[in-house]
């Protein structure tokens, strides 16, 4: 039982450690990832495809992006774990928030609703 305390001791990390600058480095990658996002899914070709297969190619398609985030927790010493955490949680946010606007607009389009 003590090697698991140990071990999790090390994935232990204080938040208020990060600098002001790292803090907007990762808000800056928050950004772009979405953007990223926002500016995939206006693409003509995605609004061809039912709003879940269009929700999972524009993930994938914006995925480098949350690579970059990550690089930036491990350029400051947070544990993997910790922003493989925070990526996970971004992403599956991104996820659903996408997923509703493409299932409104697919709604909107099979109502013959000009959008």
């Amino acid at each position: 039982a003590g090697m698991a305390c140990a071990e999790e001791a090390k994935e232990e990390w204080n938040e208020t450690s990060l600098s002001n600058e790292t803090i907007e480095k990762i808000q800056k990658a928050q950004f772009n990832y979405k953007k990223c996002v926002v500016d995939t899914m206006q693409k003509p070709e995605f609004a061809k495809l039912e709003s879940r297969n269009a929700t999972d190619a524009i993930i994938k398609l914006c995925e480098p992006t949350l690579g970059e985030m990550r690089q930036v927790y491990l350029d400051v010493q947070v544990p993997g774990v910790i922003a493989d955490r925070h990526l996970k949680k971004l992403r599956i946010q991104v996820t659903r928030n996408l997923l509703q606007e493409l299932m409104y607009a697919e709604a909107a389009r099979k109502s013959g609703m000009p959008q």
